[in-house]
């Protein structure tokens, strides 16, 4: 067990100062797990820090901040480094005042326990970025300079986001009396608003109580929402600069993206892997997610996870939601009763004999048209002309009670699991429901580079009401209110990765599914009551899973494995024939 804030690295309680040692030290480094900071301020020698730069560690990710003459500094090792395109901001404590809004749905902590540590890693990984090794954070309980904050959902006790503050004067003896925020990451699929800005306000005002003068960040130059939120707090910018090394972890900071524009984050993930790889790119149509894949003498055209290695008939029983359920059924796999409209009579029968029915068109994605729920005969009648306007053939199915689990199987192996839950918001006794739908919308648009918003539509208004309030009711404190029925991503649902605790049972059954449709991708989705439980009904298989939904698992390393077995490291290859 970890320590807490006050225990851990040697904290002062709240409001003690730590002074700065008499003089800085020369060539100050700190070790923050994922990579060294490099404070160029304190090198006398522009040649020293560049072989510092140059001694960066595999897989790690070295900073060397507040370089102030950077051309200088990229003399010593022209071809090794390169100036960080970022933006460099500071708040003046000082002048800062904490916010005296509440915030009850969720807390901010310091790390306190293995589960922390490795929850926060996989934040880190779901946002691309740097993981410090596990013990990293045991090891540096001592050290007064690091600062680890999480923020934990009320509710579950979930981390759903994390910051990292470095104590200037603790870690060199800085004159200025400075500090420094880094790693600062929200969960993409948190929920509350507001989990970025409370954890850059709680390490502002734990560095104002030591006696701290300011504290500064570093941000991307072109990440407006960032830059807009710092602004607000009261940062403003300062002209200094960070130089990093170039490795594979920093190519798209000094090679950029080329040709990849306009790409969405199901086909960029693949493409990012294939280059990464040394595997030729060809960007078809950025637009429509299409690329070309060409390696040695094998040339194979994608889109998204769909590729040419999936047949025609594969994609067609995945296309029909009704030939996909006697596809599967025929192979042992569990199944819900289901129906096709067509006839009233036989409608009111069938749900009768169910209680709850899902409507959903034979053909479509993306969750389009379904209703699920349904629990009179008027309900199912209105989602019926409603699914026809994506086709003609309208599907009624028995309800299966529990969690949407999603299981991408590669190669007829699983290699990702996750938990999908329907979009919900949280009331604050102060916003209309509406409002808070929108907020939310526009948070996970932003998480999913816009593949993710919910629709104000009759689906939600109905599972609003549902819930016991109409639109445009302000919401209790606290409350959470589920606004969609479908946990489909495309309509603001969220997804958490079970890969490590899914039933054998069930990775049998969706393996089961890949080789009835015999497709080398997909998804396949159940109704569980637990992903540790074998118990499960089949709802579709999907033959163009989103694998960017599924990181930090390997979905798109065992993708490109799939169409180039060559091209994998070789101790996989090995494993693989074992």
């Amino acid at each position: 067990m970890l320590m807490t804030l006050s225990a851990a690295n040697s904290q002062p309680a709240a409001g003690e100062r730590i002074a700065p040692p008499a003089s800085p030290q020369a060539n100050a480094i700190v070790d923050c797990g994922w990579g060294r900071l490099l404070f160029a301020q304190t090198f006398g020698d522009p040649a020293a820090l560049a072989e510092e730069l140059r001694e960066e560690g595999p897989d790690r990710r070295d900073i060397a901040v507040y370089v102030d003459d950077p051309h200088v500094l990229l003399a010593q090792a022209p071809l090794e480094l390169f100036l960080d395109p970022s933006h460099m901001f500071r708040l003046d404590l000082s002048l800062y005042r904490p916010s005296k809004r509440g915030q009850r749905a969720f807390t901010v902590r310091p790390i306190e326990s293995a589960r922390d540590v490795e929850t926060v890693n996989r934040i880190y990984a779901a946002r691309q970025m740097v993981c410090a090794p596990p013990d990293f954070y045991e090891r540096s309980q001592d050290r007064e300079e690091l600062v680890h904050l999480i923020a934990v959902d009320a509710r579950s006790n979930e981390v759903i986001g994390t910051v990292m503050g470095v104590d200037h004067a603790a870690a060199f003896g800085d004159p200025d009396g400075g500090s420094s925020l880094w790693c600062l990451a929200v969960d993409p699929q948190a929920r509350h608003p507001g989990i970025g800005e409370t954890l850059v306000r709680r390490l502002a005002e734990f560095f104002q109580k030591r006696g701290r003068g300011t504290m500064d960040l570093s941000v991307m130059h072109d990440n407006e929402l960032a830059i807009g939120l710092y602004e607000k707090l009261g940062f403003s910018r300062i002209m200094t600069f960070s130089v990093k090394r170039r490795n594979y972890i920093n190519e798209r900071l000094f090679v950029g993206d080329p040709g990849v524009e306009g790409l969405n984050p199901y086909a960029k993930i693949i493409v990012d892997e294939a280059r990464r790889r040394g595997i030729g790119v060809e960007v078809v149509d950025a637009e429509g997610g299409f690329f070309r894949l060409t390696h040695g003498g094998r040339s194979i055209l994608c889109r998204e996870s769909l590729s040419e290695l999936t047949n025609g008939v594969a994609m067609s029983i995945c296309d029909d939601k009704a030939v996909t359920r006697r596809t599967v059924a025929r192979a042992g796999v569990a199944v819900p009763e289901q129906i096709e409209a067509n006839d009233r009579e036989q409608l009111a029968e069938f749900l009768a004999r169910h209680g709850s029915v899902v409507v959903k068109p034979a053909r479509g994605e993306q969750g389009r048209g379904i209703s699920v729920g349904l629990e009179t005969i008027a309900e199912v009648e209105r989602a019926v002309e409603r699914a026809r306007a994506y086709c003609d053939r309208v599907i009624v199915e028995s309800k299966a009670e529990g969690d949407d689990l999603r299981l991408i199987v590669i190669d007829f192996k699983l290699v990702a699991a996750a938990i999908r839950r329907p979009a919900e918001v949280i009331g604050d006794g102060r916003t209309t429901i509406r409002e808070l739908i929108a907020a939310q919308s526009r948070r996970r648009a932003a998480a999913t580079g816009g593949e993710s918003s919910i629709p104000m539509d009759e689906e939600t208004e109905r599972a609003v009401q549902a819930a016991g309030f109409a639109l445009d009711d302000v919401a209790p404190d606290g409350r959470a209110i589920t606004v969609r029925k479908t946990a489909n991503l495309h309509t603001g649902g969220t997804i958490h990765d079970v890969t490590g605790m899914v039933h054998a049972r069930l990775v049998e059954a969706a393996v089961t599914v890949a080789r009835a449709i015999d497709i080398p991708v997909v998804g396949v989705d159940f109704i569980v009551r637990s992903p540790r439980e074998p118990e499960y009904a089949f709802i579709e298989a999907n033959e163009r899973p989103g694998l960017a939904n599924h990181e930090p698992q390997p979905t798109a390393e065992r993708f490109v494995d799939l169409l180039f077995p060559l091209s994998m490291p070789a101790a996989v290859r090995r494993i693989g024939r074992s």
